[in-house]
């Protein structure tokens, strides 16, 4: 049955408010980093196995959701989850050590990645997927970009406190919006699963075209400040660059969302994908200051313009919610991945080189992984 407008409405701010609000400690990391510092006194291996560790709950929510996708109510799942949040972030005002201080923060992220899984899923289920997922990144583009610049402020006056009653706060008025998700779980639809013939083989491309973008991005964006530093770009300027691309990842992201369903998809994605790849090479070499900054505005740019391309080409295949559960899981991994692989190749080579010929290598092979993924009544340049 065709979603109404109001509903249509509402399932889309729930999709675009809950993604947004979920990951916010890890997208303002620099901010709430520095003050567990400050105020826990928290050494710097402590604090990345913190953030580590939320990160990973995240995306291990996925492995549980093979399970309830299928079987529980998906309204009445993102009600628990949204109430555990609620519950970890409260408690988590209340933590005295550092284990409890960790388990806490385990325990709303996996709340969090439950809820992630469920925005991603039911924005497959949308008329016009790529632009719900370009507002699904420009959402939480937009709160980390806020929570840097008001942060630090509330942490001076009310610590690190501040943060974890806020994410509590915006959860208990987001709790409305739980009726807004589908109904029912992911068996209901019986045209939801993949059926055509070799199916199964291009969601496992999709899904790997996923892992392999993020491995990519995960890698040159983790070094790219100190890419700028080897090449004598000061830290003043470099920090001025990353603080306007963040803009420009904003930007790409509402791009992706007025664009993706009045251009073809096909001619978007090799366009952003050509760009990217172009930004990584630019950086090869001793940039001066003007080719630092063109790489990294156009590779933030580049970067939050393909993804929602990305996820709306994984709606095409399956709309069940079990390939976007998957991709919450390829997310994270791609996050840990890139950077670990990135770090040794840096030691290894002696420089960033050998790091963005690989980087430009893997973006290109998650374009061909995306395009070969396509079903075939989908692969013409034609609006989709």
């Amino acid at each position: 049955m065709p979603t109404q407008p109001s509903a249509a409405k509402a399932r889309l701010a729930a999709i675009v408010l809950f993604a947004a609000i979920t990951p916010t400690i890890l997208m303002t990391a620099p901010a709430v980093a520095a003050q567990l510092a400050s105020e826990w006194q928290l050494s710097p291996a402590r604090i990345g196995d913190l953030f580590s560790m939320e990160l990973g709950a995240m995306s291990l929510a996925t492995l549980p959701a093979w399970w309830w996708l299928k079987r529980v109510d998906w309204r009445a799942a993102a009600l628990i989850a949204a109430l555990l949040f609620i519950v970890a972030n409260l408690l988590s005002m209340r933590a005295d050590t550092y284990a409890a201080l960790l388990a806490l923060r385990c325990t709303s992220a996996l709340a969090g990645g439950s809820l992630m899984i469920l925005c991603l899923a039911s924005a497959a289920t949308t008329a016009n997927p790529s632009r719900v997922y370009g507002l699904w990144v420009m959402g939480q583009l937009v709160v980390g970009a806020l929570g840097l610049i008001v942060l630090p402020g509330l942490f001076e006056r009310f610590g690190l406190n501040a943060c974890y009653l806020i994410l509590a706060g915006l959860m208990t008025l987001l709790l409305p919006l739980a009726r807004a998700f589908p109904a029912g779980n992911a068996t209901a639809p019986a045209n939801h699963g993949p059926s055509l013939p070799g199916s199964r083989w291009k969601a496992a491309l999709g899904v790997g075209a996923v892992l392999a973008f993020y491995i990519s991005l995960g890698g040159v964006w983790t070094f790219i400040g100190a890419l700028g530093a080897s090449v004598g770009i000061s830290p003043q300027h470099s920090g001025e660059v990353l603080a306007i691309a963040t803009v420009m990842g904003i930007a790409g992201a509402a791009s992706a969302s007025l664009i993706g369903g009045r251009l073809p998809r096909a001619m978007l994605l090799l366009g952003g994908y050509a760009l990217m790849a172009t930004a990584v090479l630019l950086l090869l070499g001793e940039p001066a200051l003007l080719r630092f900054a063109l790489a990294a505005l156009l590779f933030k740019f580049t970067w939050t313009f393909i993804l929602p391309l990305v996820l709306a080409c994984l709606a095409d295949l399956d709309h069940s919610g079990k390939l976007m559960n998957a991709s919450n899981l390829v997310i994270g991994g791609g996050l840990a991945i890139g950077p670990a692989i990135a770090g040794r190749l840096i030691e290894a080579s002696g420089g960033f080189t050998l790091l963005l010929l690989g980087a430009a290598v893997i973006t290109l092979l998650s374009l061909v992984m995306i395009f070969t993924s396509r079903p075939n009544h989908l692969t013409e340049l034609e609006p989709v």
